[in-house]
């Protein structure tokens, strides 16, 4: 399983990354990902990815498209790329990354979190890929969907297939990829999931270790339908960096995962939002 595989020259979406609204798009968490793999090969040696930010203004269908990417800036310290995503004829998605080097530490301490992230029992997630497992407070992990659909505070583990088929996934791939479900821990609430993304931005400070990565929501801020999200990216090392999403109300086609119809009878393990119409 791959969220892409190769046909000739060209890079055809496979049923994960398909939209779960519709058949003829895309969705976010896959377009992310060939973002991000577009970028990274702009990253300069000694360098590492640091933030990407990615503008989901039109959807992608579920259709032949090209890519292509620049380098904006290549400084001894920080480097900027940007890329866009093009369908017939017309730019449907921009992303621009950050790469800066790895230094030392200045003196001198400042504030940070010691909360305790959750995280699953080891082991319980393959390698090669496995059904999202999802808390909330007071409920374990599980992939049962109607029991998160809740108000509470959620976190979400994923283990990530590759994003093209015989590719290894990257750890910045999957960090894009994650971005895009930001949206799930952040707005899925009691009734179900009524917003979708505009934008997605990753902050790292450092890239993933290991191929299990977890989302843990920290706040949602909303105001006449437009809402922020913003969660903590983390591996089982500690935090890898923060996601943050700015998304517009989809109150007219509010998802209810508690159906069989949320994310679709076939592929009930799918909890991946779609780019904003």
């Amino acid at each position: 399983m791959s969220f892409f595989v190769r046909q000739g020259d060209r890079l055809v979406a496979e049923q994960i990354a398909v939209s779960p609204w519709s058949a003829t798009v895309l969705s976010g968490t896959g377009v992310c990902g060939l973002l991000a793999r577009e970028l990274e090969a702009h990253c300069p040696d000694g360098f590492v990815p640091a933030r990407l930010t990615v503008d989901l203004y039109q959807p992608v269908a579920h259709a032949a498209f090209d890519m292509r990417s620049t380098v904006v800036r290549r400084g001894s310290r920080i480097a900027v790329a940007d890329a866009v995503l093009r369908q017939d004829g017309r730019d449907r998605v921009r992303a621009t990354a950050v790469f800066l080097t790895l230094g030392t530490a200045p003196p001198g301490h400042v504030w940070s979190s010691d909360e305790v992230l959750p995280m699953p029992p080891a082991g319980c997630v393959s390698p090669d890929g496995s059904p999202t497992l999802f808390s909330s407070d007071g409920i374990n992990w599980t992939a049962d969907f109607a029991a998160n659909q809740n108000a509470e505070r959620k976190a979400s583990w994923h283990s990530l297939p590759p994003l093209v088929a015989d590719e290894q996934i990257t750890p910045f791939q999957r960090a894009a990829i994650l971005g895009d479900a930001t949206n799930h821990v952040c707005h899925w609430g009691s009734e179900g999931a009524g917003y979708i993304n505009a934008d997605v931005t990753v902050n790292l400070s450092r890239l993933p270790i290991g191929y299990e990565l977890g989302l843990r929501a920290d706040n949602t801020i909303a105001s006449e339908g437009i809402s922020i999200g913003s969660a903590t990216l983390y591996d089982r090392s500690g935090a890898v960096g923060t996601c943050v999403v700015t998304t517009l109300s989809n109150a007219r086609r509010q998802i209810d995962f508690t159906g069989a119809t949320a994310v679709g009878a076939e592929e009930p393990r799918r909890p991946w939002r779609q780019v904003a119409e």
